[in-house]
């Protein structure tokens, strides 16, 4: 890749530690033949800012080294930096999958090995994909309000569990304190107003490194799918759970599954929202969901 590039890694969560996360970085760097500029994140939100830096230096394609939390964050950089009414983001991103779920990763069939990811950017080769907009915060794989952003607050009061083993326990967990929500949901062709568990709202296929709930999903075709479950025992929903690991979940009488460009949500009482596994807001009654087509251009 003749243009400029910057890699910015998280060096916290995930399996290895930050001094391995450098060096195994380095190393799979210098085996693809790359040399990159590396910037290794101090705090939350600092993949955003790096983000932002690395374009405003001109850099043409910045590599988040992370997670889908980390990529997140430095997406949020990159529509930061080209201002809301750019047509089109003129950094693209590069993806080095050091997460404990690599969800987004997953779904573009990036590999999970880090030389063999290094190498895939120095092929350089692209593709353009959607990317969804939750009351103002970019996400490129997974977004949610009720029981699933519940889930990434006790998964992340689990960090002694590695992997996804995590966010299945975590998922159990939250299943047995279950509450539901009164929710009015609006799309592109219908409305749903009763009580609901949780609408998860998918880009990607997959979300938790293990939980399938919208596996029809594309990266490309300018609609999310979304899928929302009725209010039900705690028996069901242990019952349903195992069903989400595949996506055989669909179909079922207490599922709705659909694809909209837009998903509107009013909730009752106040829900969290998630955004690739992060908490973005801790209680919000009114949430809009929107697809941006076509606007990432992801190395893979």
């Amino acid at each position: 890749m003749s243009h400029k590039s910057r890699i910015i890694l998280n060096a916290s969560g995930g399996r290895l530690g930050a001094q391995e996360k450098v060096a195994a970085v380095e190393q799979a760097m210098r085996a693809a033949g790359l040399d990159y500029p590396l910037m290794v994140t101090e705090y939350p939100g600092h993949a955003t800012q790096l983000a932002r830096q690395a374009v405003a230096d001109g850099c043409t394609t910045v590599i988040a080294g992370g997670g889908d939390g980390t990529i997140n964050e430095v997406v949020n950089g990159l529509f930061q930096a080209a201002g809301a009414g750019a047509p089109e983001l003129p950094t693209a991103l590069g993806i080095l999958p050091l997460g404990s779920a690599n969800d987004l990763a997953a779904a573009l069939n990036l590999p999970g090995d880090l030389t063999e990811a290094c190498r895939v950017l120095a092929r350089g080769q692209s593709r353009r994909i959607d990317v969804g907009c939750v009351n103002g915060h970019y996400f490129v794989n997974n977004s949610a309000v009720g029981l699933e952003p519940v889930v990434t607050i006790a998964q992340h009061q689990m960090r002694w569990i590695k992997g996804t083993a995590r966010y299945v326990a975590a998922a159990l967990k939250t299943i047995i304190a279950a509450k539901e929500w009164h929710m009015r949901v609006e799309w592109d062709t219908g409305m749903y107003d009763g009580p609901l568990v949780l609408v998860s709202v998918g880009n990607g296929i997959r979300t938790g490194g293990a939980f399938y709930f919208t596996p029809r999903s594309k990266l490309d075709d300018g609609k999310f799918d979304f899928v929302y479950a009725l209010a039900m025992s705690r028996l069901n929903m242990f019952a349903l759970l195992p069903k989400t690991f595949t996506g055989k979940h669909i179909g079922h009488s207490k599922v709705g599954y659909f694809k909209s460009r837009s998903v509107r949500v009013t909730a009752s009482p106040a829900t969290p929202i998630q955004a690739d596994g992060e908490v973005i807001e801790t209680a919000a009654t009114e949430i809009l969901f929107e697809i941006v087509p076509q606007k990432l251009q992801v190395i893979a």
